[in-house]
């Protein structure tokens, strides 16, 4: 199989994209194609340990939604190109310097089905290694203009501003549903926003149409976050793919949970479970047994279908094409993937 008929399989696979076609199928494989090779020279170090932390996630693999997005953005420019290409890896290598430094926060050991850095190599080199692929995003952003270094810098930003919010969590008296919503915002729309932002202006897209682009980009980010924290619960594992309950092991208060516990009906037992991280697995079960019948599973479900429906709306503004409705499957699929 070509390195073109692989990147189209996985294409046809990747987060719920319908692409029926033909044409826009193999331009976005084909960019993707571009993306990774980009990635892989971009990590490339002639110093050996360097090389390696840095490749370590690169070669992992991943949906690489983010350079994904921003190459179908640029179908509403002039398509494809060597700077849009640019663009694509440079949101993945923020988006994968972000991965080094959450694991080590996290204490995590693995990372996309392989031995995370910090686990193999140490914090410190974890740490490091997140900042030589921030160093080399913005080295990829510098040449596409002062308007893109500036873009990129806002959205650093709005990364390490939601991270901290998180860390902290809400402010005496703040709504901890709003507190929550604001930060994935910050944490997980504000990449994919200028993921969009990037192709259709690094593409030529009218200046109305990198703006939709941008909004339908923030608001389909936070989507797939809500939409990942109801999987985490409501899905068995050999659904997902995923072991449910990992949130309620790390003690995240993901939006389902916030719901629960903001009802003043909730079962007092689950109050009492979701006080702190649970580590015994079959307390874990019991959480989400209760959770699965509260009211917070279903708040959380409307809440996402107003996410999805939001990002739809903003598609209205983009001309009828391939690639609209593209990205209009994403936003079905986020609600599918949850039922």
């Amino acid at each position: 199989m070509s390195v073109q008929s692989e990147a189209i399989e996985d294409l046809r696979a990747s987060v719920g994209l319908r692409i029926a076609d033909e044409h826009l199928l193999r331009t976005l494989a084909g960019g993707l194609t571009d993306v990774e090779k980009l990635l892989r020279e971009t990590a490339r170090s002639e110093v050996k340990e360097v090389h390696e932390a840095a490749s370590h996630l690169v070669e992992a693999g991943g949906k690489r939604f983010r350079p994904l997005f921003t190459l179908l953005a640029a179908q509403f420019g002039k398509g494809n190109h060597e700077g849009v290409v640019t663009a694509a890896a440079a949101v993945e290598l923020v988006h994968l310097a972000t991965l080094y430094h959450d694991d080590v926060m996290d204490e995590a050991t693995m990372r996309r089905g392989a031995t995370s850095v910090n686990a193999r190599w140490g914090n410190s080199i974890a740490i490091l290694t997140g900042d030589f692929l921030f160093a080399h995003a913005s080295r990829l952003v510098s040449e596409l203009g002062t308007d893109a270094a500036r873009i990129i810098a806002e959205t650093f930003a709005e990364l390490v501003t939601g991270q901290m919010r998180e860390t902290a969590g809400p402010a005496d008296g703040e709504d901890p549903v709003r507190h929550y919503l604001s930060v994935i915002a910050q944490k997980t729309g504000s990449l994919i926003a200028t993921a969009g932002r990037f192709g259709g202006m690094v593409s030529g897209a009218e200046p109305e149409q990198v703006e939709a682009l941008r909004r339908f980009g923030a608001t389909i980010g936070t989507a797939f976050q809500i939409s990942d924290d109801i999987i985490d619960i409501a899905s068995p594992s050999h659904e997902s793919g995923k072991t449910p309950g990992t949130d309620l092991r790390e003690g995240v208060r993901t939006l389902p949970v916030l719901y629960a516990l903001a009802d003043a009906d909730t079962e007092p037992r689950l109050v009492e479970l979701l006080a702190g991280p649970i580590t015994d697995d079959d307390l874990v079960e019991e959480a989400l047994r209760l959770l699965r019948v509260s009211t917070g599973l279903d708040r959380a479900m409307t809440t996402l279908s107003d996410y999805a429906h939001r990002a739809s709306k903003e598609l209205s503004t983009l001309p009828a094409s391939a690639a609209r409705d593209a990205c209009e499957s994403v936003a079905e699929y986020l609600i599918a993937r949850t039922k």
